[in-house]
């Protein structure tokens, strides 16, 4: 998987597939890593993190903010949707909510907000 992959719906499921658990975006940070098959110590790197941090992500004991997301995805240059409601969906199965978060990227409108977010 190349950073110029567009991640889809279908693309993130295959990825799920592959590791064989649902994707998270810890999960997702750790097949682009293989797939590209750069060491933990170098991606750490790329994304300003330490390696130790970086383990944390991939094996999802730590959970990564939006704003985190959006500076990862933009480092890796993948799309910032994606990993932003990965983020998101991330915070809401932690805390046990039966929801699944969408998210769609759109003109900064007035009062401030930039996307929704549609349970389902």
């Amino acid at each position: 998987m190349s950073t110029s992959t567009k991640l889809t719906q279908k693309s993130l499921k295959q990825i799920e597939k592959m590791i064989g658990e649902k994707i998270t975006l810890g999960r997702l940070i750790w097949a682009i890593r293989k797939a590209d098959g750069i060491a933990q110590v170098e991606f750490a790197q790329m994304l300003g993190i330490s390696r130790q941090h970086l383990c944390n992500i991939e094996s999802d004991r730590t959970s990564i903010s939006p704003e985190r997301a959006k500076m990862y995805a933009e480092k890796l240059k993948y799309p910032e949707e994606q990993f932003i409601r990965l983020s998101l969906q991330d915070l809401v199965d932690r805390q046990g909510l039966n929801v699944i978060v969408n998210i769609k990227s759109g003109k900064r409108r007035k009062g401030g907000r930039t996307g929704e977010l549609v349970y389902v």
